[in-house]
């Protein structure tokens, strides 16, 4: 299997035939300028689906909320009282008034969808983690979650994106540019020019070392939550893991310190925690 948008094509070839697409597919073949891709065992790809479906419900979660927010903004509903969807939050979304009946019938839809959300999410993810003591990924998904803010279930979606197939990576770098988060360039002669990140890569590892990354802002503490997933692995991914948060954490203060944008820093530091994923899962166990 090769990858479709990686064929080489000329830009004045204008007709597409079998035979000529056959006989440009050979020729390429023949020189080796076509890009094999892997296909994953039948049974990783089934855990991959519901790892993307639980990606897909909680994308949807999130944009029925900003439209909530949306809605309650336009209306001059402004919550001001700390972080957004907590208990308290909940708390004074009950007690919002609306001058019309449309206007709360309104409301009312958007959180009752918010809640069907909510329930689904919460039983995908029920039913995704009783894969992680299951073969042929739980062993690498216990390993990539003794990372510190990976999770059981952020270390089981990228043990299943990647299908234990992490030698096809030759170095760290190689995985990185797999996930998007390396910077896109346009340098010629003397001069380096790079821009954004290219985000041509993997799309859910990509947000799962994105969200993780944010973590990193405090200070380098194993809590019980992360010292209960290191309790299923090694010693030496322990010590792995260990290694990538006092880095991580560190760089993190040093970036802020620099005046860095927030998001900016973020990809950094979700760049370089793929480095450390790669080098977890091609380390001995």
């Amino acid at each position: 299997m090769v990858a479709p948008s990686r064929i080489p094509k000329e830009s004045g070839d204008r007709v597409k035939t079998d035979k000529r697409d056959a006989a440009s597919l050979a020729v390429l073949h023949r020189a080796g300028l076509l890009t094999a891709i892997h296909i994953p065992a039948p049974e990783i790809e089934a855990v991959r689906d519901l790892a993307r479906a639980r990606h897909d419900l909680d994308d949807d979660l999130n944009r029925v909320r900003r439209r909530l927010l949306a809605l309650l903004l336009r209306h001059g509903h402004v919550y001001r009282a700390g972080t957004t969807w907590t208990q308290a939050h909940h708390q004074w979304l009950d007690a919002l008034c609306f001058s019309e009946p449309a206007e709360r019938q309104t409301f009312e839809y958007y959180r009752s969808v918010m809640a069907i959300r909510e329930q689904q999410l919460a039983s995908i993810s029920t039913d995704l983690r009783a894969w992680l003591d299951k073969p042929p990924i739980g062993q690498a998904s216990h390993r990539l979650a003794a990372h510190h803010a990976v999770g059981y279930l952020g270390g089981l979606t990228i043990a299943a994106e990647v299908a234990n197939e992490w030698e096809r990576f030759a170095q760290a770098r190689s995985f990185m540019a797999f996930t998007g988060l390396v910077p896109s360039e346009h340098s010629s002669g003397d001069r380096r020019r790079q821009g954004s990140i290219t985000k041509s890569g993997n799309v859910v590892i990509r947000t799962q070392l994105i969200e993780s990354a944010w973590h990193f802002r405090g200070r380098p503490v194993a809590g019980k939550t992360l010292q209960e997933r290191q309790s299923h692995v090694g010693p030496a991914t322990v010590a792995r893991a260990s290694v990538a948060h006092q880095r991580l954490a560190g760089r993190y203060r040093r970036l802020t310190a620099r005046g860095l944008p927030p998001n900016v820093i973020n990809v950094a530091i979700a760049r370089e925690l793929a480095g450390f994923m790669w080098a977890e899962m091609t380390s001995p166990a």
